[in-house]
């Protein structure tokens, strides 16, 4: 026993750098104390701890390791007793400062700053959320080849950072509107997984009950989804200027994507938004290819944080969600400030072609999307900056997966058993209130028929 005590003790001391000279059980599990949490079944019989739910108790609430050595000590000495070694939330780094990539600007004396602050709690908030998206998308992804899912579908896999980072930097009172690819920020305003997959499957559970499909889709505080290319972004300087008449400090994120970067409504609605002083954040979310255009090869200017030439603008690191959020939260203050709307580029990547139709490898080569998810795919660079900081443990990020996983997949086998909506709530949901007797030709009481 004292050559077994000796070794360990010398082992420890190596791995700590101090003396831990244990000439006793006791003196040994107190000093492994202050680096693991040691507790002890009561009876010789095997033990099986599940791991907490994923929100951690206060730092503050854990025991000092002598006092909890203390303790224990007579139970680990009577025969037959187990010593169970676990990791406590207590042992996770609760909070990292790191360094991120500086944004280019336009017109602004100063940027976001250069570092920002995470927390293991939003780490793992940020993680769930943006792997929730992910599998999500590829689930559509497999009920599209199915058949299942039909008509337009635009996955938005690889742009998670840009959707978890923009809803991080503003606050749920907040609006947002899109254009066609707007399932994670759907999600990210507050819809369940299940309403989405419901609502690409046509059914009646669906967020729209089955009516609006991939492109239209709504919640409190999000106005879609839309179909026509840039025509959300005058809708978006209009939710900014009732923004700005009621007097309650909200503002519109107004997001499109390089496609739509050279619409003359646009430039539109920038010039209305910077005379009236407009609290308003348009985003453009470059993902280098506009359906199956390089930006290269559309735009004249590739930089869109300038297009608004007299507005300030960003150009930030899409593909990092520290970067993102921190961007947000500086155009957010510019514009709660009374300084007028910002423009700002994020510098994404989408994994799937511009929508389910393009297989996306005609105008590019899988070797670049290939190189993309190998050195900046959102979910792994925020995954590796909490691995290698110690906020969390590769077997709790394991778990999280899992539970995504059946999540998705308990969704999509309600979006494929729900029934669709009967014909007699077509004509339903046009008008908000009193709507006339007449519409198109039918009113409330006519049974309609369907004759495909």
């Amino acid at each position: 026993m004292q050559n077994m005590l000796t070794i360990i003790s010398n082992a420890l001391c190596r791995i700590t750098g101090r003396n831990a000279g244990a000439q006793t059980v006791s003196e040994l599990l107190i000093d492994l104390s202050e680096y693991v949490n040691i507790t002890s079944p009561a009876a010789p019989v095997m033990v099986t701890t599940e791991r907490q739910p994923p929100e951690p108790p206060p730092v503050s609430t854990r025991a000092p390791a002598a006092k909890l050595v203390s303790a224990q000590t007579d139970a680990v000495a009577r025969p037959g007793a187990r010593v169970v070694v676990s990791r406590s939330y207590a042992d996770f780094t609760p909070a990292m400062t790191f360094d991120i990539k500086k944004c280019d600007v336009h017109r602004l004396e100063e940027g976001p700053p250069l570092k920002a602050e995470l927390t293991r709690e939003q780490g793992l908030q940020y993680y769930r959320t943006m792997q929730t998206i992910r599998r999500m998308e590829l689930k559509a992804d497999q009920l599209y080849k199915q058949k299942i899912i039909r008509g337009f579908c635009h996955l938005y896999d690889g742009q998670e950072a840009c959707a978890m980072g923009i809803e991080a930097g503003i606050n749920p009172s907040d609006h947002l509107i899109t254009a066609y690819r707007a399932h994670g920020y759907t999600y990210t305003r507050g819809v369940a997984v299940k309403e989405i997959l419901a609502e690409l499957t046509g059914r009646k559970g669906g967020v729209a009950k089955g009516k609006g499909g991939s492109m239209h889709m709504y919640a409190p505080h999000f106005y879609g989804g839309n179909g026509i290319v840039g025509a959300q972004v005058p809708l978006g300087a209009g939710i900014a200027l009732a923004c700005q008449y009621q007097g309650n400090n909200q503002l519109c994120v107004t997001l499109y994507g390089d496609g739509a970067a050279n619409q003359g409504q646009l430039f539109e609605s920038f010039n209305m938004a910077a005379l009236w002083k407009l609290p308003c954040i348009f985003i453009c979310e470059n993902n280098k290819y506009g359906m199956g255009t390089s930006v290269e090869r559309a735009s004249a200017s590739t930089d869109y944080y300038k297009r608004g030439d007299y507005i300030p603008g960003l150009r930030v690191d899409g593909m990092d969600i520290l970067c993102v959020r921190e961007a947000t939260k500086f155009a957010a203050d510019h514009c709660r400030s009374g300084k007028g709307p910002i423009v700002m580029e994020l510098q994404t990547y989408r994994y799937h072609g511009h929508s389910m139709s393009d297989p996306g490898v005609s105008y590019r080569t899988r070797e670049e999307i290939q190189e993309v998810r190998s050195k900046s795919d959102p979910i792994s660079m925020l995954k590796e900056r909490m691995l290698s900081n110690n906020m969390a443990s590769a077997e709790e990020l394991k778990e999280i997966d899992v539970a995504i996983r059946k999540e998705v997949e308990e969704a999509s086998q309600y979006a494929t058993s729900d029934p669709e909506p009967p014909l007699d709530e077509m004509c339903n949901h046009i008008f908000s209130n009193s709507p006339p007797l007449e519409v198109r030709g039918t009113n409330p009481w006519a049974k309609l028929k369907s004759v495909s």
